[in-house]
């Protein structure tokens, strides 16, 4: 799964899904190894109404508040989160009963899911000014999200521009710099394999 390839993914070509419970719709951007059976999947949750989320055991979440005023998560054990733009964010286990309630309109959220035993994943919300390099190899790839802005990256057969909305998933089974350069802002997952060097 981290041995690539690096593939761009624009926004027009993610997959629209229902939630496995049917309560919402979800943007797919990336399941890795495979759509059916993941250990890593990226998407943006659109959330019109108060909704219970689908339960995921085994995993653990983050969500990023992407578009809309806020979204209150009110976990069945009493905890409650608030997420107010821009781009707060919050960490959860996928087995915990929660339900989310959008303020004032319809919210968009990042959705993180991975699958603790199989993979470390770290999120970081950084600006684009200029450029920045990512090393991947056959223990570690990267993942972008750009928020806004446009950002090109090189390093792996082509250029790809990328767009607000648009990502990224770049990984290599050899160690590889991928060049990333543009202004904006983006979300950057850094993905180790459990064990790995």
């Amino acid at each position: 799964m981290l041995h690539g390839p690096a593939r761009f993914l624009p926004a027009h070509e993610y997959r629209r899904l229902r939630w496995r419970n049917g309560a919402g719709w979800t943007r797919e951007i990336l399941a890795l190894p495979d759509p059916e059976h993941w250990d890593l999947r990226l998407s943006i949750a659109e959330i019109e109404a108060p909704a219970a989320y689908s339960p995921f055991p085994g995993m653990l979440r983050e969500q990023v508040l992407l578009a809309g005023n806020a979204l209150r998560l009110d976990f069945a054990d009493g905890q409650r989160a608030e997420l107010a733009p821009p781009y707060q964010r919050v960490r959860f286990s996928g087995e915990r009963d929660l339900v989310a309630t959008p303020a004032d309109g319809p919210v968009q959220a990042f959705n993180l899911i991975w699958r603790p035993s199989a993979l470390e994943v770290e999120l970081l919300h950084r600006p684009l000014v200029g450029g920045m390099f990512c090393f991947a190899d056959a223990e570690t790839a990267w993942a972008l999200h750009l928020l806004g802005g446009t950002a090109r990256i090189s390093g792996d057969g082509g250029e790809p521009l990328l767009a607000g909305g648009d990502s990224a998933w770049l990984a290599s089974a050899q160690r590889r710099r991928f060049a990333i350069d543009g202004a904006g802002e983006a979300l950057l997952l850094r993905v180790r394999r459990v064990g790995g060097g």
